[in-house]
This record gives C-alpha cells, structure tokens and sequence, in this order.
C-alpha cells in the first residue's frame, strides 16, 4: 500500500520557503488581503497575504505580490478572517460508525484539518492488524490523521474478554510506524495506580520514543489515587467532568482536555476554570472524543466545539487556541501544524466572522480541500480484507431462554443492582430495585423504567450471555435494540422488555455481521449494518447518518427521550468509568474495580 507522502517534510522544503519568502521565486498560492489570525500572539493583524509552497506557509505580510508569477494560484480572502485549521485532539473516529476516510470526508467541511485518533476499539476486535489498518487509511487521507497507539485491550483485565489483547510488545512496535503519535488514553488507571508492569512497560515505550501518553481518569477522587495516576505519566485527560476537575489536571502539569461529544457535554462545567478562575488558557484544549456520523453531518465537528466554547464565554482567540496551537504544542508538533506562521503545514480556513466560524473555505497541504460546505478532494479508501469483515461469532442461535434471568428459588420479589443511565454524561448510576418475580425469572418492570440487558460474546463464539437490568431509557412494550458497537470490548449489547425481541435482535445482528438493530412488536424497524469489524461502515457519511436517524427514530417509537441515547447504549460495558457496567464475566462494581452480583 501506497501511503500519503504528498507533502515535503520541512528540512525538504526549506530552500523553497525562504527562496519564496525572500521574494527570489514565485509561490505556489497566495491568500491576498485577509485579517491573519496568529494563535501565538493571540491577536487578529488586518491587511496581510500569506504565501504557500510545497504544501507549507512560506511567509505572511502586508504586501506579498512579490511572491505572484504566472503560474501562482491567488485567492482573494476579501477582508474574511485566516483562521488555522481546527484539530481535534481526542477522537475515535469508530464512534462516527465510519472508516478514517469517509470520517475524513464528512469533517473536512466543517474545517478539521488534524486529528489525534485512538483507534482502540479495532483494537479489541482485530488487534495490532485493526490498528494498522485505521493507520494505513489516515495516512492516505488529504488532511493529517495521527493515530495513538492502543493501550488497553482490554481496558480492565479480569473483567472483561476482549478478541486481541494488546501488549506492550505491541505498543513498542507501533511506535516505529510514520503516523504513530503517543500512546491512546492509558484506561486502566487503577492499574497505572498500583503500578502494575505492563501498564508502565506501555508508557515506557511510549516516553522512550519521545512520544506522548493519553491519559483516561475516569475517578472523581482528586487525592492520593489521583496524583499517583499522575506521576505514571499520563500527559493529558480528557474525562474530567467539572471546574475542580480541570483545575487539578493543570495544576499537576497535565492537559485538561474538554469534550464535546455527540453525547458528552463536558466543556461547559470546565471552561470556567479559565473564564472565571483566570488560568492559563494554554494548557486548556478542546476535543471531540466520540462523535457520531448524525451530529457530523447537521451539526458539526470542532467547529461545534469552538463555537460552544464560545458560546460558554470563552474569548473566540482563547477558544481557537484551544482547538489549534494548544493541540499541536501538545503533542509536540508546534512546529508543523497549529498556527498560520512560516513552515507549518498550509493548513487554514476562510471565515467570515470570528465568533460564529462559518466555514466558507478550508486549504490543507495548500490546496483547496472544500468550499461552502462542499468537499472538493477524494478520500482515498483501504482495501479492508475480510477478515475485518467477518468478526460476529454467536456460536448459535439464540432464544428467548438466553436471555432468562433466575431468581433465587422461592422468592416473589428480588432487588437487583441495576445499571443506571445518566443523560448527557458517560458515568452511570449503581442502582436498586424491587422488580417481580414469575415463574421464576425477575422481570424487567417499565412502570419503572426499568428494561433488561444483555451482553452477547461476539468475539469467540462462546454462545455465552451476560444478562442484568438498566433503568434510564424509557422503554415501552415489547422491544430491543442491539448493537455490536459495545465500549471498549465490543461484544453485542442488547437492552429490551421482552426476551423474544431480546433474542430476534442478536441474531439478526448475527446475520447482518454487526451494526445496530432496534425491533418493536416482532419486527425490525431500523437497522445501520457496520461490516467492518461490527463497528464501522465504509459507505459515506450521509448514508450512514441517514440509516443511524432512522434508528434514533426508531428508540423515539419505543418510548425513549434521551439525548443521544444510542451513544449511552453503547457505552453500557464501558468497565472504566463508573458506577456499573456489565461484561461478558458479570456485572462490575467499577468503584471498586471488581465483579458483584445482579442480586442484593
């Protein structure tokens, strides 16, 4: 495979940049008569042209008509705001349900022209190879794609069984890859914190390669626990969820890095740690962290996220610093991307207001990539070989006894741990409650909200099933949805009212080789097939943000009114961030870090 070697490295591209800048040779383009937005000196200079060659800024002034010949592109910019492509400095781009290219086709538009990817959840279904496949396909892509290499698979050992299991022999390999920029978030904190060998052999290998490590400290505990997390290495975190959360990552010499998720709403509660406490901005980044293909398509990417920022009262320079210079100083790129100034990649967009970032053109490597929302580039696609295409195993044919939940003999009630739902937000609430008891088997009880859920093993083709009780999704009669997109193990979920419905979905998602299905009353009324690895779907953005609508749709006509609610849905065995998950090996206590029973 041919990958992206489209642009000159600096060293390569010096004699040109200064022959250009020195007024001695034509450039390639010229952006003519834009107010320069310079992110290092964080103010907006008027009047100014930028020129381009080799795919890199050779030089911003007032006056740069020295740098047209005849063969040198000119675009008016019109008196619009030069503004750096935005970066995304903590993704997965799985959770679009879409492969790095048609990611990179649906975001480029909304002017996200570097990502920081982790793509750990190819990673639990296919190992080193799904990683090296998502690394191949970013590099092909017309804007940069880093990727972070994986550090656990699986994100809590002994809860949970994953397809691959990544080792720090891995991790060591990955970091001689081109595109490899750091370690993925370090999830398994309680490990870091007890100093377990192969979590500090992933971060050594990391550290060792002069790469960065992504933290993941999904603990409201800001103590001893917090600070040894610290000392492990972890150089950033994204999981904060409140003002003393940000404020004690910086403080300790760590990135806070503030999300704005398809269903994750964690900037608002942060930002006042720089708008009201008055820290300093740079150590403040935002980021998307899971994004899916719907809120791509109608609402955004970073631009979103920028303008939220803003909207919370950030000054539009701090907030575009946060999602820019901020990213690439972080991951020790400030010399290549991030900023409108000289040898950096000619990454920028064209907007005309500063607050609201209308997105009206966007350059990457120098060249027009889209134009008023229009993608103008091709996103080249690897060739995914079907072993990334063939990854549900059931084992058999489920039934409705799969899906059976005994309670204790003799008993006409129990109370059970239930799995609570929390809107807006990845933790979960540890629930109880009584619910009934007939023929023997605890029933899910929807005067309460509460339904059932399963975890279906996928990988190995146990036939096994983990069922428990969640409470939060409103559904009524008979239903279910499953999914195979199922954090970080990816498993199947199935969450539903009645066993027979329960079993029709996994089974379908069987047959369909992964995705999502929603069934009400004996059919199935929406489904999104993800081919690939269960979890993503090569086919474009909007087709797929068409079919992920339905199913929104479709949960709506079974009763549920949460936001986001399939993103919630699939991150139900999440055994990293508290209160209560389920695995395929039970129910897990993850303030404890540790098995209990469904069963007060």
């Amino acid at each position: 495979m041919e990958l992206n070697n489209k642009i000159k490295s600096w060293p390569e591209a010096a004699a040109r940049l200064i022959a250009v800048a020195a007024g001695r040779e034509p450039a390639d383009l010229v952006i003519k008569g834009g107010k320069w937005v310079n992110v290092h000196s964080r103010e907006v200079l008027e009047g100014h042209d930028i020129a381009v060659a080799e795919g890199r800024f050779a030089a911003i002034a007032p006056d740069l008509s020295s740098a047209i010949g005849p063969d040198t592109e000119v675009i008016e910019a019109n008196g619009r705001y030069m503004v750096p492509g935005l970066c995304d400095a903590h993704m997965h781009i799985e959770s679009g349900m879409l492969t790095p290219a048609e990611f990179a086709a649906a975001v480029i538009p909304h002017g996200t022209t570097s990502m920081f990817t982790d793509p750990h959840e190819i990673a639990n279904v296919l190992g080193l190879e799904g990683v090296k496949m998502m690394h191949d396909e970013a590099l092909m892509q017309p804007v940069n794609i880093f990727t972070q290499m994986p550090s656990c698979a699986p994100s809590a050992p002994g809860l949970e069984t994953t397809g691959f299991e990544i080792t720090p022999e891995d991790v060591a390999a990955a970091m001689q890859w081109p595109g490899i920029v750091g370690l993925g978030e370090m999830m398994n904190f309680p490990g870091v914190v007890a100093g377990d060998p192969k979590m500090l052999a992933e971060i050594a290998a990391t550290q060792n390669s002069g790469k960065t490590v992504g933290g993941h400290y999904a603990s409201p505990d800001l103590g001893a626990a917090f600070r040894a997390y610290v000392a492990g290495g972890p150089a950033d975190d994204h999981e904060g969820t409140c003002e003393a959360d940000a404020i004690a990552r910086v403080r300790q010499g760590m990135r806070s890095m503030m999300r704005l998720g398809s269903a994750w709403y964690d900037v608002e509660t942060q930002i006042t740690a720089v708008t009201e406490k008055g820290l300093d901005p740079r150590n403040f980044i935002l980021c998307t962290d899971d994004c899916h293909s719907g809120t791509l398509i109608h609402e955004g990417h970073m631009n979103r996220v920028y303008r939220h920022a803003v909207a919370c009262g950030a000054e539009p320079l701090v907030a575009l610093q946060m999602c820019t210079i901020n990213t690439a100083t972080h991951f020790g790129l400030e010399r290549e991307l991030g900023s409108i100034t000289p040898g950096r990649r000619a990454d920028l967009i064209l907007t005309s207001d500063l607050a609201t970032l209308p997105v009206e053109q966007v350059i990457a490597r120098g060249k027009t990539v889209a134009k008023d929302g229009k993608l103008l580039v091709e996103c080249p696609h690897y060739d995914w070989p079907d072993s990334a295409r063939n990854t549900v195993h059931l084992g058999k044919t489920l039934n409705a006894s799969d899906f059976e939940i005994s309670a204790p003999e003799g008993a006409n009630t129990v109370t059970a741990r239930v799995i609570g739902v929390v809107e807006n937000q990845a933790p979960t609430k540890a629930l109880t409650a009584e619910l009934d008891v007939t023929d023997g088997l605890a029933q899910p009880d929807t005067a309460k909200d509460i339904a059932q859920i399963a975890l279906v093993e996928r990988h190995q083709g146990t036939g096994g099933v983990t069922n428990g009780f969640v409470a939060g999704f409103g559904y009524k009669g008979r239903m279910a949805m499953g999914s195979t997109v199922a954090h970080d193990s990816h498993h199947m979920i199935v969450v539903g009212t009645d066993r027979e419905m329960m079993a029709a979905c996994a089974n379908a998602l069987g047959k369909m080789g992964g995705g999502i299905s929603v069934w009400k009353d004996g059919v199935e009324i929406a489904a999104v097939p993800l081919p690939i690895a269960g979890l993503m779907s090569d086919d474009p953005a909007a087709t797929v943000a068409d079919r992920a609508g339905k199913m929104v749709q479709a949960m709506a006509d079974c009763g549920c009114t949460l936001n986001n609610a399939y993103m919630q849905h699939s991150l139900l065995a999440l055994v990293v961030i508290p209160e209560i998950r389920i695995s395929d090996l039970g129910l897990v206590d993850v303030m404890r870090f540790e098995l209990t029973e469904l069963f007060t």
